[in-house]
């Protein structure tokens, strides 16, 4: 990663399953980049997410190929940088990036949905001492956001988007919330609209926009 003018490049993480990545996840990635003086976003395309059902999940070729196409043309690159790393829980994704690419300045982004439940993540509260957190307000998960252990504990280290978008020395732990206006679109209702997605992006491979390293498709890592 390259410094933008005399600081570290800051970059915006956004993980989950993107099965399969849509408009909405495009939306609120740029959105937090502008509100937050971002100078890029990464979509972490998880192997597999432990509080998710595999059940329905498609290849992971096949949503990284779609994310892809949702990021094309903005400052947002897809990676699945967890499939390289070895790490399956997001505190150790997170420490290892930060080890990795240690001239840059990370923030993590989530959902208000994902802070009601943050609690019951592995290690959230050391997620939360590893980079700053930014919460972005979600139709109907804001309430149980507010009620939540993690946010009884996060609410202490509360800081104005302001102080990330002038470019202001970033430490953890620290809590941005963010208001963002109600986006509908959801990974369920798009499977449920068109079950089949996963098929065209079926037998591609893509490079890492990250790491660069090439992404077999579904057909290569298949055992016959």
């Amino acid at each position: 990663m390259k410094s933008t003018g005399s600081r570290a490049t800051r970059i915006g993480l956004l993980g989950g399953s993107f099965n399969p990545a849509h408009g909405g996840h495009r939306r609120i990635s740029l959105f937090a980049r502008a509100a937050l003086g971002l100078d890029e976003i990464w979509w972490l395309v998880s192997p597999g997410n432990p509080l998710k059902p595999k059940e329905g999940m498609a290849p992971l070729s096949a949503r990284i190929s779609a994310a892809m196409a949702q990021a094309k043309r903005a400052p947002i690159r897809v990676t699945a940088i967890e499939r390289e790393l070895g790490t399956r829980y997001t505190v150790d994704t997170l420490r290892a990036i930060r080890r990795r690419y240690s001239k840059c300045d990370f923030v993590w982004l989530m959902g208000s949905d994902n802070l009601a439940q943050f609690h019951l993540w592995k290690d959230w509260r050391t997620i939360a001492r590893t980079m700053p957190i930014a919460v972005i307000g979600r139709p109907g998960y804001d309430a149980d956001a507010i009620a939540s252990p993690a946010m009884a504990w996060l609410r202490h280290y509360r800081v104005p988007s302001a102080s990330f978008a002038n470019g202001g020395e970033w430490s953890a732990p620290a809590l941005v919330t963010l208001r963002f206006d109600p986006d509908p679109r959801s990974a369920t209702a798009i499977r449920r609209a068109d079950p089949d997605w996963a098929l065209r992006h079926t037998g591609l491979s893509r490079r890492d926009q990250v790491t660069h390293r090439l992404i077999p498709s579904a057909e290569e890592t298949t055992t016959p």
